[in-house]
């Protein structure tokens, strides 16, 4: 579900939210963009703390709550999260429910260092029933070890919530797909937040790198595809090759060093 949060607006990004939401009722899973109860571009900590909520006691996570239960989905979304005085720049799982798992994002961007700490949960899968999910935030996709990770602990569909500004961000979600055999879901932003301009052409694509779905650059869109988990659970590459069992740890320490 490609949108446009507005800064510091909660009530307002719940409204916009319930009103796509109706465009997906027959989904089983929704991937909204990161940030998405918040805002993103914030001047200072301060005003990102003052529309910060814990994810024990969130208006929020109530709100998707309802709309779980409402149509029977899960929800992921990027979610402003506070925990002791602290930020982090999370991902959140929503079911009938309530809240089901969360991410904290690892890599952050640019003035994202100014407001949100480093994620401390790891990389995370959790079971859906339909499926497998891992979830990433935005920058993340950069960093193949991530969506090595999430794939090696039976990851089948990555949730991508994001606020993507450069230009190639896209094209790097399919590949990671492809190299992974998972399905790939990229919720991105769109419009101009104080000065920063967000890219959309949100995208859902299958295990063999193909593009199942994409948004335009600039409008609200809600993109729906269907995912056949057979092709994300079949990792053999040829009769003889196989996805995971072909690696050679033994001789990839620098990556750990």
């Amino acid at each position: 579900m490609q949108f446009q949060p507005e800064l510091c607006d909660p009530d307002l990004n719940m409204s916009r939210i319930e009103h796509l939401i109706r465009h997906a009722a027959d989904a089983d899973l929704i991937v909204l963009p990161e940030l998405a109860n918040s805002g993103y571009n914030f001047e200072s900590k301060e005003q990102a703390l003052s529309v910060a909520e814990e994810a024990g006691k969130s208006l929020y996570i109530e709100f998707l709550t309802s709309i779980s239960k409402k149509y029977n989905l899960f929800i992921v979304s990027g979610f402003n999260e506070l925990e002791n005085n602290k930020l982090f720049n999370s991902a959140i799982l929503v079911g009938n429910e309530g809240l089901l798992g969360k991410y904290r994002k690892m890599h952050l961007f640019m003035n994202e260092w100014d407001i949100f700490e480093k994620g401390n949960l790891g990389l995370p899968v959790f079971d859906i029933v339909k499926c497998r999910i891992g979830m990433l935030v935005c920058f993340d996709w950069i960093f193949p070890e991530a969506w090595r990770i999430l794939a090696l602990k039976g990851a089948e569909v990555i949730c991508h919530p994001s606020n993507l500004v450069l230009p190639y961000a896209q094209q790097a979600v399919p590949v990671q797909g492809l190299i992974n055999r998972t399905f790939n879901i990229t919720a991105n932003r769109i419009g101009t937040e104080r000065g920063l301009t967000f890219t959309g052409q949100s995208i859902i694509s299958d295990p063999e790198g193909k593009i199942l779905s994409k948004a335009s650059s600039d409008k609200e869109e809600v993109s729906i595809a269907k995912l056949d988990l057979t092709l994300a659970r079949n990792k053999m590459i040829t009769p003889r090759n196989h996805l995971f069992n072909d690696r050679l740890p033994s001789e990839y320490s620098l990556l750990s060093d």
